[in-house]
């Protein structure tokens, strides 16, 4: 009765610290996993580093230097994860393996709406210098849920990469050095929440003389880059032979992490009295590690334009981040850095329509096959994607152009075996062995206003 009357009140401290609906978070990230705007997405990122709308700002701050003209862009992604759980038997010998409800992992959709606001900030100085600010916000189940987290133990393995994301906030800006060299930095803020419970409870789980206190606190990360415009470098305005055309970018973008720390005091009166039970829990959801990105762009002519971005990803640092989590520590996952090649292309048809497209391969990060009590699971992918924008010039009422955007991305996860492992006592590891597939569907649109 005391271990049960304890579980409860646990259960019930984890649930009204968190002050959340319940959430499907993962490490995933959304600028990371599917891409921003459409162009992002239909790109599979590979012209992000040259996207002249406010996503830039995420990918390449200093290239909001490119168009002069100030923006308002609202837009909606939406992510169907389509995984499959195939079990593939008990190699241990020593029981049944996990019952699920058909093959299916249970993985929500990812559902977000995003706000952008790019404008120059020119006139607000005294300088005639172009400054570009621009803020990007990106908010899930399309503006209803602010905060989407989860951290847990699953028996039944969960995906590492996918499910609902956090609150997506970035502000920053860029400027021109000199001729054909520009930069940016921006901040990419996520939360660090942090909750207190003292309590006294009898053993049926009622509460008096509580003492609650939630406070969020901001996590603040940076996006440098820079990038070189090589006919203007060298030529100025005059044309450049080989070089007319070709430009190159550099970024990095800090790690984050959306991270909750809860304390509870539980004390019960003549059975644990003062100073009571103390549990903590420090865990982390949704986190991106730090990336360091290259890529070059070459207009082949006023009409099309084609691009290779290569990234670097380390997620070796996830190691470490996990050693200090309370509820996955057990894991003892490895991980691995590595590398994201991507190509993309975009050709304007005519001053109303673009089309783009482009495609990239990713390895998986995680090294282990097992992960006890946390059971992860991850796939190689490739990543296809097509995209379109429609320029409306003349819009009826308003004085500038308007422009329809619209991104799909195709993910077919490469299968992969794993073993999933319990730390309980008196399970005999592996319990279960499967193998991990499926497929993901990423829709995009957005509407931007030019001033």
């Amino acid at each position: 009765m005391f271990v049960k009357s304890l579980s409860r009140l646990g259960a019930a401290t984890l649930f009204s610290t968190l002050m959340t609906a319940p959430a499907f978070a993962a490490m995933g990230n959304t600028a990371n996993t599917y891409g921003i705007l459409p162009t992002d997405v239909g790109t599979a990122q590979a012209l992000s580093l040259f996207n002249t709308q406010a996503s830039a700002l995420y990918y390449n701050p200093a290239y909001l230097t490119q168009d002069e003209r100030g923006e308002l862009t609202l837009g909606l992604l939406h992510g169907e994860h389509e995984l499959d759980i195939n079990s593939l038997g008990n190699p241990s010998g020593g029981g049944a393996a996990v019952v699920r409800d058909g093959s299916r992992a249970n993985i929500s959709d990812t559902q977000q709406q995003i706000i952008a606001l790019k404008t120059d900030l020119t006139d607000i100085t005294q300088y005639e210098h172009p400054i570009y600010f621009a803020i990007i916000a990106g908010v899930e189940k399309y503006g209803e849920e602010m905060l989407a987290f989860e951290s847990k133990n699953s028996r039944e393995g969960q995906s590492l990469n996918y499910g609902r994301q956090p609150l997506f906030l970035n502000l920053g800006g860029g400027l021109e050095l000199a001729n054909g060299i520009t930069t940016g930095a921006s901040a990419h803020v996520s939360l660090r929440s942090e909750a207190t419970l003292i309590a006294s409870a009898d053993l049926s789980g009622k509460t008096k003389y509580e003492e609650l206190s939630v406070q969020a606190k901001p996590i603040i990360r940076p996006v440098l880059s820079m990038n070189l415009e090589w006919d203007k470098i060298f030529c100025g305005k005059e044309d450049c032979g080989i070089w007319t055309g070709l430009e190159t970018a550099f970024a990095f973008r800090g790690h984050t992490e959306a991270r909750t720390a809860v304390a509870s005091n539980l004390t019960i009166p003549g059975t644990v009295i003062d100073p009571g039970i103390t549990v903590l829990i420090d865990t982390i959801d949704s986190y991106q590690p730090d990336i360091l990105s290259a890529g070059v762009l070459y207009r082949f002519s006023d009409k099309f334009r084609a691009g290779v971005t290569v990234e670097q990803q380390n997620w070796q640092d996830l190691e470490d981040e996990l050693d200090r989590d309370t509820v996955k520590d057990q894991a003892n996952a490895e991980f691995k850095d590595i590398i994201v090649p991507r190509v993309g292309a975009e050709w304007t048809v005519n001053k109303h329509m673009i089309l783009f497209g482009g495609v990239a391969y990713q390895e998986s990060p995680l090294e282990s096959i097992q992960t006890p009590d946390v059971n992860y699971y991850d796939n190689d992918k490739w990543i296809v994607g097509v995209g379109s924008s429609l320029i409306i010039h003349n819009p009826p009422i308003l004085a500038y152009p308007v422009r329809l955007d619209f991104g799909y991305q195709y993910q077919m996860l490469d299968e992969r075996e794993f073993e999933l492992t319990s730390t309980q006592p008196g399970v005999t590891n592996p319990y279960e062995r499967v193998s991990t597939e499926g497929d993901v569907h990423v829709f995009s649109g957005s509407l931007t206003l030019k001033f």
